[in-house]
């Protein structure tokens, strides 16, 4: 059975998300969060004792290569010559900080 939500609930979360929502969208959100409130309660049922944590559902192996140092061909003066910008020895980016 869904759990009930008031039509007050359906707007303060409307207002939260900064949504408008019609009469006729606030009925069907009241029905189909409620729905949704009645599965996670009754996922509140089921025993998970015994059940430790887990942080993915399936055994995910890390595949990013191991950091390495690499010899960079070029001297640092020959690399810098190449970027776009540059100021006091060091590449100039855009800040992305105001």
């Amino acid at each position: 059975m869904a759990e009930k939500i008031s039509k007050e609930e359906v707007e303060y979360l409307a207002k939260l998300a900064r949504v408008g929502l019609t009469d006729a969208e606030i009925t069907k959100y009241q029905k189909d969060l409620g729905d949704i409130l009645g599965y996670v309660e009754k996922l509140n049922e089921v025993d998970t004792d015994g059940v430790g944590p887990m942080a993915q559902g399936i055994k995910a192996k890390n595949v990013m290569r191991e950091d390495k140092i690499e010899k960079i061909e070029g001297a640092p003066a020959e690399l810098l010559e190449c970027a776009p910008e540059k100021e006091d020895g060091f590449i100039k980016v855009q800040s992305i900080f105001d």
